[in-house]
């Protein structure tokens, strides 16, 4: 392949601390002597001559068209072209520069399916997994790629996540709402076991500490929950959650070693434990939207907005917020939470206490679920203001402002991907 050329530019960046606010000062009237003056003078232009200069960054122009599609993923970054007026797509990965400065260096190009909107571009197994939907009946579908050559190994319907045993569990739903569970093997793309899903069938996964799912739950129309291994597709056990033979509309979730089931009528959370589905609890927990593990409590979102902090062992309340507030992310026992017209504040998980407030941020997609939090937003002057939201801390850390962004960042510090002003992608590398 004939590697393609890019534009490198070494530029001076800004480092700060983003301040809570900014006083108005006003300017004393000189009174000193002139010696005074010219020895504050003397003294600053030291510091100045001292002061540790500002970071360098490393520019680098993704050789891609203005229309087309970048991902950050893994080492590198994908493109997904717009369709030639033939019909034909492609998928083209570049690697990030290396040494920085060096440039962005084409590693291969690849045919894609003319059908489609694509979403996302992973890497995963040593694949490089295109996901589009397909407009004609909304449903995914995946192509691999090999990450070093670029060929295709196989395509399937569904999308596909990293399981227990090297494998990938890809998850299929068609157009009248049925599917199927399906062990693949990443090289050849072989469907090893498959688990069918009938319509209106609930869905949810474990992972084990790798973050590869080990298990996972379908909750059957019937109420009949049902837990496999998702390495092998064999069922565990089984519960009934509904009296008699009837069926009804529930949700399941699966938070630690807890499977959280809402009932008909959202007007409570049942607690089981996963690994033998007994009982543990009942919560009075109104229109449940989702939980999600707050450390060593539970929190409860409703669909109605604010939240509702759980003991796991009990389901007993132990503090909630009313309101419109979200939980946007939890960290270190630490909750970012976006509050309507004032931006993001943090707050202590288990007492509720409001730690810090970060002001108005756009949240950053990150590579990684352990990645640092990156926040952006529009500086006075027209430029882009990178911080880094560190929640244990209380403060937004500012790690660069960039000139000419338009927005659709990506980021993996010290990394990010951004669409520029003039519709080009390019990549920014902090070398400190």
């Amino acid at each position: 392949m004939t590697e393609g050329r890019s534009l490198s530019i070494i530029e001076l960046g800004e480092i700060r601390d983003e301040p809570a606010s900014v006083p108005a000062v006003h300017r004393p009237r000189a009174t000193g002597r002139p010696q005074r003056s010219a020895a504050v003078l003397l003294l600053s232009l030291v510091v100045l001559a001292g002061a540790t200069p500002p970071p360098q960054r490393t520019v680098s122009v993704v050789p891609a068209s203005r229309t087309a599609t970048a991902y950050l993923a893994g080492d590198g970054v994908f493109v997904v072209d717009p369709p030639t007026p033939d019909g034909d797509r492609h998928l083209t990965a570049y690697a990030q520069p290396s040494p920085p400065g060096a440039g962005v260096r084409r590693r291969w190009q690849a045919s894609l399916a003319r059908t489609g909107d694509y979403l996302d571009v992973r890497v995963e197994r040593g694949l490089v997994l295109a996901m589009a939907v397909i407009a004609a009946n909304r449903v995914f579908q995946t192509t691999a790629f090999d990450a070093a050559t670029g060929r295709q190994r196989w395509r399937h319907p569904g999308a596909p996540q990293p399981a227990v045993g090297g494998g990938l569990l890809v998850t299929d739903v068609r157009g009248d709402g049925s599917g199927a569970m399906s062990g693949v093997e990443p090289d050849t793309g072989r469907v090893l076991w498959s688990v069918p899903t009938p319509p209106a069938a609930g869905t949810t996964y474990h992972l084990d500490p790798e973050g590869q799912i080990d298990r996972f739950v379908l909750l059957q129309p019937t109420g009949e929950i049902q837990v496999y291994d998702a390495g092998t597709g064999h069922l565990l056990r089984s519960v009934d959650t509904l009296p008699g033979d009837r069926s009804a509309y529930q949700r399941v979730q699966i938070v630690g070693d807890l499977l959280l089931l809402v009932p008909p009528g959202s007007t409570r959370l049942v607690g089981y434990g996963l690994a033998e589905l007994e009982p543990r609890w009942t919560a009075e927990v109104t229109l449940v939207s989702h939980v999600l593990d707050c450390g060593v409590l539970l929190c409860a979102v409703p669909q109605t907005g604010g939240l509702q902090v759980l003991d796991p062992a009990t389901g007993a309340v132990r503090w909630s917020e009313p309101g419109q507030d979200v939980l946007a992310d939890v960290r270190h026992g630490r909750l970012l939470m976006a509050v309507p017209g004032q931006g993001y504040a943090v707050r202590d998980a288990a007492t509720g206490r409001v730690r810090a407030e970060l002001g108005a941020w756009s949240l950053m997609p990150v590579l990684r679920a352990d990645d640092p939090l990156v926040g952006l937003r529009q500086g006075a002057d027209g430029r882009m203001v990178v911080a880094e939201l560190d929640l244990v801390a209380g403060r937004a850390r500012i790690v660069d402002v960039l000139r000419g962004v338009a927005g659709s960042c990506q980021a993996s510090l010290p990394v990010l991907l951004c669409q520029r002003l003039d519709g080009t992608t390019a990549l920014w590398r902090l070398t400190r």
